[in-house]
């Protein structure tokens, strides 16, 4: 469906158009991500098809983020239609308290980076007793 009447140059969206856009003031982020913390181990995983990680893909630690930046340059040739996101693309996770950023790993495999970290034991609850002196 093109249009509402009969020979209109009113040309509307289709509706998986619509569906591909977010709500007008959401946030949208080409970098999407899966975050897990289990069996020791926080992980991050990230969705990045089509970038070289070696030239294209930093991660970093600082100040308790962990930040994925990605770049993507733009295509030269401008005659056709395309979806995809053309620039820098940069994505921040507060890390959980014990992790260990000093132990990070980082792998890219089939267009997901996967980024992984130790969490160190961290000690659990105690009920404290309270001594009271009677005097």
């Amino acid at each position: 469906m093109t249009s509402l009447l009969p020979g209109s140059r009113l040309a509307l969206p289709s509706i998986a158009a619509l569906l591909d856009h977010p709500w007008p003031f959401a946030e949208h982020n080409p970098v999407r991500i899966e975050e897990s913390a289990e069996d020791g181990k926080y992980t991050v995983r990230a969705e990045l098809p089509g970038f070289d990680p070696e030239k294209h893909i930093s991660v970093t630690t600082h100040d308790g983020l962990l930040t994925i930046e990605a770049e993507r340059e733009a295509k030269k040739d401008t005659g056709g239609r395309s979806e995809f996101y053309y620039g820098k693309f940069s994505r921040a996770v507060g890390l959980p308290a014990g992790a260990e950023a000093a132990k990070i790993a980082a792998k890219y495999a089939d267009g997901i980076l996967e980024i992984s970290m130790p969490l160190a034991r961290q000690p659990h609850e105690k009920q404290v007793s309270i001594h009271v002196d009677k005097a």
